[in-house]
């Protein structure tokens, strides 16, 4: 009964991790807004469950992300619960990424997770906000600039935002995900697996099961944090022998 009648956006809600967490809120009996610019996706989950709704929005448009929370508030009247999940990826040679290019991978994933929680919190009390960073805020691969940058960027305005938020008694948290598989599982490689202390890959739903501990009312002694969900890997030397 956590979560009967709860109120949570979700962005980038239509696919992969977003529409995961969507499903669990909904299971727990919540009332699910996925925002996404996935229309084809987004319209079937809605379809299918009966306490998911699509609103369409390009998180890299202010004007969009505000009549998202406007909308939200018209047909639902409060917002109990922000995970800011939309981004993007850009993963070329660092001497070829454009400005362009650049300012997608932020605005989508950092300045989208920021004005949706400046538009949001405004309307929360006693609520809960979740952050989706990446274990690539803190170790990288070459030529991983921009989305190391935004993701970064998530792991410092989360616990700036929880202090900020602290007199409306809004929790703010991130999670970090490592290796999360959000296409067929059954295709990865038993190395894939093995090379995790964990010894699996992880799933969507791993991080969604994270999102309604740290969203759970009981548990708001907990913000400014970054939860890893990585198996263990960012725990792992690696040397050549």
């Amino acid at each position: 009964m956590t979560y009967h009648e709860k109120v949570v956006i979700v962005t980038g809600g239509a696919n992969g991790i977003g529409a995961a967490i969507a499903k669990e809120y909904e299971k727990e009996g919540a009332i699910v807004i996925i925002a996404d610019v996935d229309q084809e996706n987004g319209e079937v989950m809605a379809s299918e469950f009966s306490n998911i709704h699509f609103i369409e929005a390009d998180m890299k448009n202010p004007e969009a992300i505000q009549g998202l929370i406007d909308t939200t508030l018209e047909k639902f009247k409060h917002i109990d619960i922000l995970i800011n999940n939309a981004g993007v990826s850009t993963f070329k040679s660092f001497f070829d990424v454009t400005v362009a290019e650049w300012e997608d991978v932020l605005n989508t994933n950092l300045r989208a997770a920021f004005l949706c929680t400046q538009a949001a919190a405004k309307h929360m009390q006693h609520a809960a906000i979740v952050n989706i960073a990446s274990t690539r805020a803190f170790m990288s691969e070459a030529d991983t600039e921009a989305y190391a940058a935004s993701k970064g960027g998530i792991f410092a305005l989360t616990h700036a935002m929880a202090i900020t938020l602290q007199e409306k008694e809004i929790t703010v948290n991130a999670i970090s995900p490592g290796w999360i598989a959000t296409s067929d599982y059954k295709d990865l490689r038993d190395i894939d697996h093995k090379q995790h202390p964990s010894k699996r890959v992880g799933k969507p739903e791993d991080v969604a099961r994270a999102c309604l501990f740290l969203t759970d009312p009981n548990n708001n002694f907990i913000t400014g944090e970054n939860i890893v969900i990585d198996g263990g890997m960012t725990r792992k030397m690696i040397y050549e022998h």
